[in-house]
């Protein structure tokens, strides 16, 4: 019995707040978890620079209402899951993510959610736990699951550690110098075969 989690930002769809920071040419919007590994140091940040700017929910709405998954996200999903079950763990929103789990055949995802106030200001956010990533690979495992992950981002290395085999797809260099101990990928392709060979060897130490 294996489980396979993913990130969603930077593996399967682009990075929300990068889109978000380009399309309102507001360029501190563009840090994300690959560039501070305390979160909520970073959520923080968020919520005070879209209130200094005047920008609601909607607007982040909008932009991620005209994102697309990244090219050949789905098919790999799609792949993926008939041979694994896959769950999405990601530090997103509830209230970001429909338009995108959609596209990718709404896998399970688990994620946070936000506060918004009567004016559609987003005001605080809630975790549905700290650290839940790790959380969620370690109750899977004392479910007696096989787990396997793949993410690109600090706030994936608990994951990534506490999964019998753990993944870097697209990480920056920063990252990988500072976590030698997670292969990279570059492709689907590649990770795809990494998660396959990586079964076999679970499966005959089993």
């Amino acid at each position: 019995m294996q489980v396979v989690c993913l990130d969603l930002e930077g593996v399967l769809v682009p990075e929300i707040w990068i889109e978000f920071s380009q399309r309102t040419g507001i360029p501190e919007f563009s840090r994300t978890t690959r560039d501070e590994p305390d979160y909520d140091k970073l959520m923080r940040f968020r919520i005070d620079l879209l209130a200094k700017n005047g920008l609601k929910l909607k607007d982040i709405q909008d932009v991620i209402g005209g994102m697309r998954p990244l090219d050949g996200a789905k098919d790999f999903l799609d792949t993926l899951r008939e041979q694994f079950q896959v769950i999405i763990l990601s530090d997103t929103f509830y209230e970001f993510a429909d338009p995108l789990m959609r596209q990718l055949g709404r896998p399970t995802l688990f994620c946070h959610k936000l506060v918004i106030d009567e004016q559609g200001f987003v005001r605080d956010y809630q975790l549905r736990q700290p650290d839940q990533k790790r959380h969620a690979v370690n109750a899977l495992k004392g479910l007696n699951f096989q787990v396997m992950a793949a993410g690109d981002s600090y706030n994936d290395t608990g994951m990534l550690g506490a999964a019998h085999a753990g993944f870097f797809i697209h990480p920056p260099a920063s990252i990988v110098a500072q976590f030698p101990q997670f292969p990279v990928n570059h492709d689907y392709a590649q990770l795809l075969a990494n998660f396959r060979a990586a079964s076999a060897r679970l499966l005959a130490a089993a």
